[in-house]
């Protein structure tokens, strides 16, 4: 027992060992090289630097927008524009008597965040193209208004830009001002995507459902974004301003924006460190292809044709050499059960989670009529029956992606709300899906770290900030994803991409996210479909050990054989209705399942 026990630690030790940061590596080396370029180039080398930096600046909270989140805000050039022109009308005295520059960047920043989130809203109920083109209808209405309001922004002639104090006024204090504000910008945004906020963004863009049922409200991880990303667009803008010197309308044009979504494009999605490469890269590009400058739209366009065509992912996956390394192969899934009961604690008395009299109609079609439930603590209840019999639509009615037409859920002697899938995990309800729902761009640990959203009390300045709230419970939440893969037997590929991984062990992923919560209820949908048999009976091992901890587990299951062998209790569904209800050998024996479901 001391050797197995031995064995397991240091399987746990090598497993939470992380392989370096890519990320960091190149970021400390983009730094490197920009406080080192006065030294490597002349004064014109230095103002393209600047621009990479300003432009960076904006860039840095858009990635969170678009790379992060997935939302198409084409348009964020606007954001740009009203920084620009509130920074230069403040410090020129167009409405007030004239401030410092230091004193209008910061209520520029204020005036984008507003701005940041009513561009952003849309984006809640609109998505991909409609969400694009009503952020470059917002950048249309702004340059309208810069055009019209000629007593402030000086119209068509423009106005000018805000006078650096010493000793940022000259191009090399400009310079290393710039690049501290990008180098603040870029230590900002990666605490944001390293902490649970930037993994439920990327959660919410590749698999939405998975995220609700994981306790992640995508309005409320959003808006905070949205306030961010406008505010460095606008402290962008304002830096901008400071480098042109003089702004009109024409300086900010559809290509700039084109530039700055498409160095997010070619970076690599969920990256930081990618994009930052993209920016550069497309600032510099018409700097040495200067006969093609006037050509800069279809060379960005050009440029993302390739990415996407030879390397989808982006740079940032060129450059991820970790996950080149080949995996071995005829891999098996060990998981160790063991482990669980340390884990996954639950109290003697608990309540149960009911279904009373539960319908629901699609159009003339009543997918589930008068369903009644009892899943009990402790106890694995299988549900079982012929395809279309209503079986995952039940569970999605408890999991409140569909509310009843008729009936009432419970929980203990509480009243379930029905929809509101995203609030199912604070109750202590998490499930899995038919096909595993897998954000396949990150590590297999990042996957089972977003089940436990709700375990994380930081709010959102404090993951900005990095304050120590926020690390310890990164690092809680780390440690128990790192056990719990431990536990499903796939500790071994913890700093894996899950994109690949087998059929069979995404299954096991899924698993071991739903129990981050230490679920008092788990809803598997299916979950041995594609397994071998082995793997089932494993699979089977496992959840008979979650329900020993105190976990009510109700099994939605084709294989009929594993369902008898664990299962406490089983209801058959045939039509939407229950066809009979009782423990196995019950089901075994009752005519009309046999004839209707199991043959025979």
């Amino acid at each position: 027992m001391s050797t197995q026990t031995a064995n397991n630690s240091r399987a746990l030790a090598n497993a939470t060992q992380q392989p370096v940061g890519t990320q960091l590596v190149w970021i400390l080396t983009a730094i490197v090289v920009a406080l080192a370029l006065p030294y490597l180039g002349n004064d014109y080398w230095v103002s393209i630097g600047t621009r990479a930096a300003i432009y960076w600046v904006l860039i840095s909270g858009l990635n969170l927008v678009v790379g992060f989140a997935g939302q198409l805000a084409i348009g964020y050039v606007a954001l740009l524009t009203i920084g620009a022109y509130t920074t230069s009308v403040l410090t020129a005295g167009k409405l007030f008597d004239p401030i410092s520059v230091f004193f209008a960047l910061p209520i520029a920043a204020v005036m984008g965040a507003v701005f940041g989130v009513i561009v952003g809203l849309p984006a809640l109920r609109l998505r991909t193209f409609y969400f694009a083109m009503t952020t470059l209808g917002f950048a249309t209405i702004v340059t309208q208004i810069a055009l019209a309001w000629q007593s402030v922004t000086g119209g068509g002639i423009g106005i000018p830009g805000p006078e650096m104090p010493a000793p940022f006024d000259g191009n090399l204090g400009f310079y290393y001002l710039c690049l501290g504000f990008a180098a603040i910008c870029t230590w900002l945004s990666t605490n944001v995507a390293r902490s649970r906020f930037g993994s439920g963004l990327i959660a919410v863009r590749d698999a939405e459902v998975a995220a609700e049922a994981c306790g992640i409200s995508k309005s409320s991880l959003l808006i905070p974004i949205f306030i961010l990303a406008g505010a460095l667009a606008a402290v962008s803008g304002g830096l901008f301003a400071g480098l042109q010197t003089y702004i009109t309308p024409d300086a900010f044009t559809f290509e700039l924006s084109l530039l700055f979504f498409i160095s997010i494009l070619i970076g690599g999605r969920g990256s930081i460190y990618g994009p930052m490469i993209g920016t550069i890269i497309l600032v510099i590009l018409p700097e040495i292809a200067a006969p093609l400058a006037a050509w800069s739209t279809f060379l960005y366009a050009f440029l993302l044709l390739v990415i996407v065509l030879a390397m989808p992912g982006g740079i940032a996956v060129l450059l991820d050499f970790n996950n080149r390394r080949p995996l071995e192969k005829h891999r098996t899934v060990a998981p160790q059960t063991a482990l669980l009961a340390a884990l996954n604690q639950h109290q003697s008395v608990q309540q149960s989670l009911g279904l009373q009299n539960i319908v629901l109609s699609f159009g003339s079609v009543r997918a589930i009529d008068g369903v009644t439930l009892d899943v009990k603590p402790g106890k694995i209840h299988g549900l079982i029956g012929p395809n279309g019999s209503g079986k995952t639509t039940t569970l999605n009615v408890i999991s409140g992606y569909y509310s009843p037409n008729q009936g009432t859920l419970t929980l203990g002697t509480e009243s379930l709300p029905a929809g509101m899938p995203h609030v199912r995990a604070s109750r202590g309800i998490s499930r899995t899906f038919q096909t595993p729902r897998i954000v396949g761009e990150i590590s297999v640990l990042e996957n089972v770290m977003i089940g436990g959203a709700t375990k994380g009390h930081a709010n959102f300045l404090q993951a900005l900030l990095a304050m120590p709230q926020e690390r310890h419970e990164r690092k809680a939440l780390k440690e128990r994803a790192t056990a719990l893969l431990q536990v499903v037997g796939l500790g071994a590929l913890a700093h894996v991409r899950t994109d690949r991984l087998q059929h069979s062990e995404l299954r096991f992923i899924e698993i071991a996210r739903a129990l981050m919560i230490a679920p008092d209820f788990l809803m598997l949908d299916e979950p041995a479909a594609g397994l071998s048999n082995d793997e089932i009976k494993k699979l089977g091992a496992l959840i008979q050990a979650i329900s020993a901890c105190g976990t009510g587990v109700l099994l939605v299951e084709h294989h009929v054989d594993l369902i008898f062998e664990i299962c406490d209790d089983v209801t058959v569904l045939n039509l939407g209705k229950i066809l009979a209800a009782g423990t196995p050998d019950e089901i075994r024996a009752h005519k009309e399942v046999v004839n209707a479901y199991l043959g025979g």
